[in-house]
């Protein structure tokens, strides 16, 4: 009995201790000081509960991807930029933010990621599931020469069976395509789905954590959704592959999403964000093409953030432009549980006289995360934010419109989520036809939404209450 006591007693000892040292690589290593305080005093006080749980959640910068995303990412600014050059109708056309009045307020976002807007382009809006797959899978027929596809999520229903189908037949003609899905995300995909695909020539692959540096590193997603075909055309936004986004979910149909149709010079940029997350997975580099045209007047920038990078980009991304904004901000997101950067942005917008607006859904799809949503949202709504909940189903699309020449539609989320673990990609346009079209389309959603009330927090019950407070904990990885 006591050889067994002193056995307890020696793991329990062995456990702080290793709680200890991981303690203090929490405070060494986690981007805020919020996370490493909770980390850290976790880890100390309870290590035999959260010790497992922090080699998976508790990091907060990828570890690999990140002196490989440097290397590939200079060698593709050398290949993007020399194609350019040799462009004679795309030289001449980048955009420097600084000598151009309405891009003046945007340098900031033009520095933090590294690239410059790109005039001559043409951006369309896609405003629901059917509009956005019609057109991905008519530029899909009309591919000749190669297809990149990339989600978040790939299901083997109805829609991953025609994009299946369809990337099939391309591949069968010569096209070469090649495929990323998050490993995390796509999970429940069938196996079957994969190696048909594999079968038939298309070269896919999932974006997982599977090297020996970062086996833990679960926390860690995926979320961009990039299809680019020909480097001539490309579709960014807030779909993935599975029913739902076509309305096909009972419980939070009719799906409202946003999806944006690129021609121009910026389809490099958007291709070289998937290039770079190709890398990673196959350490080769697709064969790309460059745009040969300018089919338009529109400005626009990739604004692409994720965990590797050295900067809070994700987040710097958000208060840039919102402080950019002069006369309005207006922000969609299926959830609202932003850092405090994004919430003291947003109120010093409305002490400015700025018409701040958040449009969210008013049905949960995550439990913890609409809980943290709705205090944040009570929180936003004594400051003066104008926060709207969309009435007639799943509010999931991410864009922000600014003032009347400005908007961005990507795949980014208003919660820290998007912000430092997930791997993003957002397309910034400066055009006023374009904004028109996004307030037009925006001025519709807040037409079936209705306003928070400052007084509904009374009317919320105490346990309630003390729910909401207990998953805003959780806030760092929700």
């Amino acid at each position: 009995m006591a050889e067994t006591l002193l056995s307890i007693g020696l793991e329990v000892a062995a456990l702080h201790v290793l709680g200890i040292v991981a303690a203090c690589h929490a405070i060494m290593n986690t981007r805020t000081s919020q996370g490493a305080v909770a980390w850290a005093v976790a880890l100390v006080s309870a290590p035999y509960l959260t010790l497992i749980p922090y080699l998976f959640l508790g990091r907060s910068r990828f570890a690999g991807y990140v002196d490989e995303h440097r290397f590939n990412q200079a060698r593709a600014q050398v290949r993007s930029d020399a194609d350019l050059n040799r462009s004679d109708v795309i030289a001449g056309l980048r955009r420097d933010a600084s000598a151009v009045p309405e891009l003046r307020r945007f340098l900031a976002l033009d520095q933090l990621v590294g690239r410059r807007f790109l005039a001559g382009n043409e951006v369309r809006l896609l405003k629901d599931g059917t509009a956005t797959f019609e057109a991905i899978f008519r530029a899909i027929d009309e591919a000749r020469h190669y297809v990149l596809v990339q989600f978040f999520i790939v299901r083997d229903d109805a829609l991953g069976q025609e994009l299946q189908r369809r990337l099939l037949a391309r591949a069968a003609e010569g096209v070469k395509v090649y495929f990323l899905y998050d490993g995390i995300g796509s999970h429940a995909l069938a196996r079957r789905y994969v190696e048909t695909l594999r079968a038939g020539g298309v070269q896919i692959h999932a974006f997982a954590i599977r090297r020996v540096s970062n086996r833990f590193q679960l926390n860690f997603r995926n979320h961009r959704k990039i299809v680019v075909v020909d480097g001539q055309t490309a579709f960014v936004g807030g779909h993935n592959v599975g029913i739902e986004y076509l309305g096909d979910n009972p419980r939070l149909s009719p799906w409202r999403d946003t999806h944006i149709r690129l021609c121009g010079p910026i389809v490099a940029q958007v291709q070289r964000a998937f290039a770079e997350d190709w890398y990673w997975v196959t350490e080769s580099m697709p064969a790309l093409r460059t745009p040969v045209s300018a089919p338009g007047d529109m400005s626009c920038l990739a604004l692409h953030s994720g965990p590797a990078d050295l900067q809070e980009t994700g987040s710097l991304i958000i208060v840039q432009a919102i402080h950019a904004a002069q006369r309005r901000i207006w922000l969609t997101s299926p959830y609202f549980v932003p850092d405090s950067a994004v919430q003291s942005a947003l109120r010093l917008a409305v002490l400015r006289g700025v018409d701040v607006r958040v449009l969210l859904p008013c049905r949960p799809d995550h439990f913890m995360v609409y809980q943290a949503s709705l205090l944040n949202t009570y929180d936003a709504v004594r400051a003066g934010v104008k926060v709207y909940r969309y009435q007639p189903g799943f509010q999931h699309q991410k864009v922000i419109l600014i003032d009347e020449d400005a908007a961005a539609v990507g795949s980014a989320n208003l919660d820290n989520r998007s912000f430092r673990l997930n791997f993003e990609l957002t397309v910034l346009t400066v055009s006023p036809a374009f904004a028109a079209d996004v307030e037009a389309m925006l001025l519709a959603d807040f037409a079936q939404s209705i306003e928070v009330d400052r007084g509904e927090w009374g009317s919320i019950p105490l346990l309630q209450r003390v729910v909401m407070h207990v998953v805003r904990l959780f806030a760092p990885v929700l």
